[in-house]
C-alpha cells in the first residue's frame, strides 16, 4: 500500500480547570465539546505545588469504559473495591477497565513537591460494557523502550510499532479499540513515521516544545493536541528544540455515546440505570 501522510486536522488548546477534591488540571479532551470517538476524556495534571493536587480524587464510581493513567513525575496511590492497590511512580501505568462498575480512589502522594502525569479515558463497546472489571499495573521498567536511530525514543504503552527492524509490541495489546499510547522523544530536527490503520482515529499531545505534523508546515505547541486525518502514515517533525508528546490512536467504535459525570453508555436509559445501581449499592455486583 503507498504511503500516504495524515493531515493535521482540529488542533485543540487545553484548559485549566479542577477535579476531584480540588485538583487542579489541564483538560484536553473533553466529552461536552470533542467527538474523537473511542476517545472520551484526557487530562494533564501537573504542579510544583502539593496544595495543587494533594486533595486527590477520593473514592468514586466508573461505569462502561477504560481508564489510562500515565505517570511522569510524582507518585499517585489507587485502591477499589475489588482490593487491588496500585502504587504508580515515574513511568508507571495503570489501565483499569471499569466495565461493569468499579469503585476507587486515586490519591496522589508528593515527591519533592512535583507531580505530572496524564489520564485518559477510552470507550468500550457495547458488548464490553457490562463485562467484569479488571486492573492492570505496568511498572516503567516493564514498557518497551525504543531507541532511535538519531536520538530520542518511543516508549510503547499500548499497542504495535512497526520501524526499521520489525514490529514491536507494546506493553498493553489485545484491547478491542486497538489502541496505541506511544510517549516519543524526539531531538531537534528529526523525523519520524508512524504506520497506522487508515480507520483509526490519530491524537497526537505535544507537552514539550512543538511539533510540525503531517505534510504540512502546521505547528503544535505544548498543550495543544492536533487530530491526525486521512491516510496510513503519522509523519512528525520538531524544528530547532526537542520535542515531547503522546501518540494516541485507537479504532472508533461507531456507536451512540451517553457520558454523565463517571458513566459512559450507550443510551440515556442506560446511564439512569448506572446512577439507580450506584445510589443502591449494586453497581458493583
Amino acid at each position: 500500500m503507498k504511503q500516504q501522510n495524515r493531515q493535521l486536522g482540529t488542533t485543540i488548546t487545553g484548559h485549566n480547570t479542577s477535579d476531584g477534591a480540588g485538583v487542579k488540571l489541564k483538560r484536553i479532551i473533553n466529552p461536552q465539546q470533542h467527538n474523537f470517538d473511542p476517545f472520551i476524556l484526557f487530562d494533564e495534571f501537573g504542579s510544583d505545588e502539593a496544595a495543587d493536587y494533594i486533595g486527590g480524587f477520593p473514592n468514586h464510581p466508573h461505569r462502561g469504559f477504560e481508564t489510562v493513567t500515565y505517570m511522569l513525575a510524582g507518585a499517585m496511590l489507587h485502591r477499589d473495591h475489588l482490593g487491588n492497590e496500585g502504587h504508580l511512580r515515574k513511568g508507571d501505568v495503570q489501565w483499569m477497565t471499569a466495565a461493569h462498575g468499579i469503585i476507587h480512589s486515586e490519591m496522589p502522594e508528593q515527591e519533592n513537591g512535583l507531580l505530572h502525569g496524564f489520564q485518559l479515558w477510552l470507550n468500550l463497546p457495547a458488548k464490553e460494557k457490562m463485562k467484569p472489571p479488571h486492573y492492570r499495573d505496568i511498572a516503567a521498567k516493564d514498557i518497551p523502550h525504543i531507541t532511535l536511530p538519531n536520538g530520542g525514543y518511543i516508549k510503547l504503552i499500548a499497542g504495535d510499532y512497526v520501524g526499521e527492524t520489525g514490529k514491536q509490541s507494546g506493553a498493553v495489546t489485545g484491547v478491542t479499540t486497538q489502541p496505541l499510547y506511544f510517549d516519543v522523544l524526539l531531538s531537534p530536527q528529526q523525523e519520524l513515521d508512524i504506520p497506522i490503520g487508515p480507520g483509526h482515529t490519530v491524537l497526537i499531545y505535544v507537552y514539550h516544545g512543538e511539533l510540525i505534523l503531517g505534510a504540512s508546515d502546521k505547528t503544535v505547541k505544548a498543550g495543544q493536541l492536533g487530530q491526525l486525518i486521512d491516510g496510513n502514515n503519522i509523519h512528525l517533525l520538531t524544528l530547532d528544540q526537542p520535542a515531547q508528546f503522546l501518540v494516541l490512536a485507537a479504532m472508533p467504535l461507531n456507536e451512540p455515546v451517553v457520558q454523565s459525570g463517571p458513566f459512559v453508555m450507550n443510551t440515556t436509559a442506560e446511564i439512569e440505570q448506572a446512577y439507580r445501581d450506584y445510589r443502591d449499592g449494586v453497581l458493583t455486583k
